[in-house]
């Protein structure tokens, strides 16, 4: 059993808490309003937020996530107009955060996810997939682990420069979704 702290109390947020909680994980949740004054308990933490609210976060919590897993489940997309993304071509939201944290293990996961796939545990006919990238390997098993623990499929990706890889294709799940050629309650599946 991990335990786990989760910034974000949104659809998203809640759906992963279900999951893991699902797979008897210990969770607490940080609202927006805690931000800085709550602590983080878990050895994981989840940024369960959009992009923009990752350099808040960072500044409240700097010290408390060194030596933590950290994982990173943002788009970093550019809200306004959704037609690229905000980060350096090549790059990453995930390896940024890397960058800042050396000491923590920085993972991208549930970004190739909707909410509602992640509570219905489905997508169509196929169980949901979790993909999660990341250099350190004992960090993806265990996140792995407990995602699978909740009833949700979930596959290493490689490393954590694959996290460019999944925020491109989070990018182009959730631009679908906008335009209406992909319902929320939809999504990829990986079927092997």
């Amino acid at each position: 059993m991990a335990r786990f702290t989760i910034i974000g109390t949104g659809t998203m947020g809640t759906a992963i808490g279900t999951v893991l909680t699902d797979g008897g994980n210990e969770v607490s949740h940080v609202t927006h309003e805690q931000v800085g004054s709550a602590p983080l308990d878990g050895d994981v933490v989840i940024l369960a937020v959009p992009y923009p609210a990752i350099a808040g976060i960072v500044a409240a919590y700097g010290e408390q996530l060194k030596g933590k897993t950290v994982v990173d489940i943002s788009n970093p997309l550019n809200f306004q107009t959704f037609d690229s993304l905000v980060v350096p071509v090549g790059s990453s939201a995930a390896a940024e955060l890397q960058a800042q944290f050396p000491d923590s293990s920085v993972l991208k996961a549930f970004n190739t996810n909707f909410a509602a796939t992640l509570s219905s545990k489905q997508v169509g006919a196929e169980r949901t997939t979790v993909l999660v990238a990341g250099n350190d390997q004992a960090a993806k098993d265990a996140v792995v682990a407990a995602v699978e623990a909740g009833g949700v499929s979930a596959i290493d990706a490689g490393s954590l420069a694959r996290a460019h890889e999944l925020e491109a294709l989070g990018f182009l799940q959730l631009t679908l979704a906008v335009g209406e050629k992909l319902g929320w309650t939809g999504g990829f599946a990986a079927v092997r």
